[in-house]
């Protein structure tokens, strides 16, 4: 079985002025994740939306501007993409989509062999994740035009990165 990932579409990331915009180059995808979405509805497959979601107090915002506090706007998946009943969304506090998230749960509950990866930022939460779902032994696709980052250079680390050391197949 196969599912698509859609990680981090929400509105703090993908809407200009959002509290960590990833920039104009991430808007681009947004056509071609909803096309995946749709396609993955309609054969039937399983679509996962990772969603950052945090407290007001999170660590991460050492690091980070505050976005994505539960209960937001800004923690809202956009608009332009389909979410249906039947999807599952997991909240994650973490880069990992598996840090403390019930994402391997689901996965095994589904019997997925194979994940299809889209969403932000590439070098940080899509590459994680994907990390994280190599070591787990999932056969993993990250499309290159689904996937998008605020720097450029990390962006094509990442791909790098993905498919060399983490053996994931980048169209």
């Amino acid at each position: 079985m196969k599912a698509l990932l859609v990680i981090d579409m929400l509105e703090d990331f993908l809407a200009e002025g959002g509290a960590l915009f990833c920039g104009k180059e991430s808007r681009k995808i947004i056509p071609f994740v909803g096309k995946k979405v749709k396609e993955a509805h309609r054969a039937g497959q399983l679509v996962i939306y990772l969603c950052d979601s945090h407290q007001e107090d999170d660590l991460e915002f050492k690091l980070f501007p505050k976005h994505c506090l539960e209960g937001t706007d800004g923690a809202s998946i956009i608009k332009e993409l389909e979410v249906l009943d039947r999807d599952v969304l997991i909240k994650k506090r973490r880069y990992s989509g598996f840090f403390e998230t019930d994402l391997d749960k689901v996965l095994k509950e589904h019997q997925i062999e194979e994940v299809e990866v889209v969403g932000v930022c590439t070098s940080i939460c899509v590459m994680d994740t994907v990390g994280d779902l190599r070591a787990r032994n999932y056969k993993v696709t990250v499309y290159r035009e689904g996937v998008a980052d605020f720097d450029a250079k990390a962006h094509q680390f990442a791909l790098e990165r993905m498919e060399k050391i983490y053996g994931a197949e980048v169209q």
